[in-house]
């Protein structure tokens, strides 16, 4: 199935972030499983498990443990990769055994997101910016993401915080 044959809601979460680091190792950040473990997730939460098959229809199956010992799966599928700009894929929470499973915590969060890394790189930054839509919601997991957009900032402004700490380092 492509982007174009799926329902997605709106409306979108945006939420985007200037690096002061080149667009291919923004890119090598966002694309490599012994990269990503340093930086993925939110403020708090450690990846354990990651193994990525970085292709059209391949996956990036992971594990995070959040501050009070809880193991989060997670899964990405990937749709599209245009190198060095764009990553569509649908993330959703998984099982160890890459199982579609429900958000842990609140039963009604969308079973699947469409997800956009978009990276433009001038003059040494990197704007990178990350949307996220309900793949195929019912109403009440629309309710939920809407409801659930302050979350999803301090969520993701977190995760944001640990790339940019990654990527200092890296500099």
């Amino acid at each position: 199935m492509n982007t174009n044959e799926s329902k997605v809601a709106e409306p979108a979460f945006t939420i985007s972030r200037v690096f002061d680091a080149p667009r291919d190792l923004v890119w090598k950040a966002c694309t490599k499983p012994e990269r990503m473990t340093h930086w993925w997730g939110p403020k708090g939460c450690i990846v354990r498990v990651a193994k990525m098959d970085f292709r059209v229809g391949g996956t990036y199956h992971y594990c995070m443990r959040t501050p009070d010992g809880h193991d989060i799966w997670g899964m990405f599928t990937y749709r599209e990769i245009v190198k060095p700009g764009r990553i569509i894929f649908v993330n959703s929470f998984s099982d160890e055994n890459r199982g579609l499973t429900r958000h842990p915590t609140v039963a009604t969060w969308p079973l699947e997101m469409l997800s956009t890394f978009t990276l433009t790189g001038e003059e040494g930054k990197t704007a990178f910016t990350i949307k996220w839509v309900p793949l195929n919601p019912t109403d009440i997991e629309l309710k939920t993401f809407k409801d659930g957009m302050d979350g999803m900032k301090q969520g993701w402004t977190g995760t944001l915080d640990h790339l940019t700490e990654y990527l200092l380092e890296r500099k």
